[in-house]
């Protein structure tokens, strides 16, 4: 991986910066403290943190293009990612996760790593904390005490079930419904897309409850449920629709108040959507790793690849592209770490910004790459692949957009 320098790294102690001095110009000196000098390094914990995620990722290179074309749970990724224990991360420390509480930052660092070497590896471990989050914000202690330290050792799998076959975006036209009948809930649907659907242990289910909609737990053994394979897409996930058949659980099983559930939703979102971008981040600076190689192994016309023609200029504007997504990823999580809901549109932002640079990242690199970068099978084929399906899930590019201008407007003076 190419490595960059933070501020904190190439700047002395007490850096001086002045302007040239001519004539008589009196020379001006700008004290830089130490304060400033580290304003953009992240914390030692965070950098413990992504060294951790960086072994993880280099220990299953080995399996990662298997696992990136499997539509179920690779038990290998599985097994490696258990020992590893980075899955605390998703998971509150009361229940045997990492952080007092989660951390979007935290979670960012992680799946940027994890994204450059796997897709499958790095949605194994944001899922967890996707498909539970609800349920750390909202669930009863008795729901907590039950799954979340599952969760935390990924000792049960996660998902969360929101779209279903005609309803993506606008979640408030959903028909999956949820009754209060005979003390049980009852639940009736069909949830399409739903990642880890087949491999999970439950689903927390978004459903219609009188004039409001409520998340429901259900485990995946509950009388009722069926998991059916009708899509897959070109970067394979582990992917199902879940069919809801007058599915009845325990009144308990709700999280959070009744038609309060689009509030917890709307918290994951908040907290995990800019965990995206760190994973767009780190799919970019894969791609830009190889093309990268590639440039300056080969040599054409007598020259450097590397050298030729318009190959650095699409180099640089790669390394530009990553390193503004990835500041602006870090920011936008930090602020997430702190206030996910005041901070959800930076956290869009940031979506939006690192997916689409990635998109530009991939293209250029396979360009740089000519007709190796075509080639079924390779690394830099399975990112660009893996890179589009980003600027789409977890809010597409113009939705992200039309909510952003709206927020806009309405608080302009």
């Amino acid at each position: 991986m190419i490595q960059f320098t933070t501020m904190a790294e190439t700047a002395p102690s007490h850096s001086t910066v002045a302007p040239p001095v001519s004539g008589r110009i009196a020379r001006t000196e700008y004290k830089v403290s130490d304060d400033q000098q580290d304003l953009f390094a992240l914390p030692q914990r965070y950098l413990d943190l992504q060294r951790e995620a960086r072994a993880l990722a280099a220990e299953c290179a080995d399996i990662a293009a298997r696992a990136d074309e499997a539509d179920s749970f690779d038990p290998d990724v599985r097994k490696r990612l258990t020992a590893s224990r980075l899955t605390e991360v998703v998971v509150p420390a009361a229940y045997g996760g990492r952080f007092e509480k989660v951390d979007s930052l935290a979670v960012t660092i992680v799946r940027e790593a994890l994204a450059a070497e796997s897709a499958h590896l790095d949605s194994m471990f944001g899922m967890q904390g996707i498909g539970s989050y609800c349920i750390s914000v909202g669930g009863s202690e008795e729901l907590k005490a039950e799954w979340l330290p599952k969760v935390a050792r990924l000792e049960a799998v996660a998902a969360l079930g929101l779209t279903e076959p005609h309803v993506g975006s606008d979640l408030k036209a959903l028909s999956t419904t949820v009754v209060e009948r005979d003390g049980k809930l009852v639940v009736d649907g069909h949830k399409s897309f739903i990642t880890n659907g087949g491999d999970a242990d439950f689903y927390s289910i978004l459903a219609r409850e009188g004039d409001g909609y409520s998340l429901v737990l259900v485990p995946a053994g509950a009388p009722g449920l069926r998991i059916e394979h009708p899509h897959q897409i070109i970067a394979p996930h582990v992917l199902s629709d879940v069919i809801l058949e007058n599915v009845e659980v325990p009144v308990g099983n709700r999280i959070g108040e009744p038609g309060k559930g689009f509030a917890l939703v709307l918290a994951t979102l908040a907290t995990f959507r800019v965990s995206v971008a760190g994973a767009a981040v780190g799919v970019a600076q894969a791609a830009l790793d190889e093309a990268v190689a590639h440039a300056k192994s080969r040599e054409g016309f007598g020259v450097s690849l590397a050298r030729l023609g318009s190959v650095p200029e699409h180099l640089a504007s790669c390394w530009t592209d990553i390193e503004m997504a990835r500041s602006l990823t870090y920011r936008a999580a930090a602020a997430s770490a702190r206030d996910a809901r005041a901070n959800l549109h930076l956290s869009s932002m940031a979506k939006v910004g690192a997916t689409e640079a990635a998109a530009r990242v991939v293209d250029r690199s396979v360009q740089i790459m000519g007709r190796f970068g075509l080639v079924r099978g390779g690394k830099l084929e399975r990112l660009y692949r893996e890179a589009r399906p980003m600027r789409i899930y977890e809010g597409s590019t113009e939705v992200i957009f039309d909510s952003l201008a709206k927020q806009l407007v309405k608080e302009a003076p």
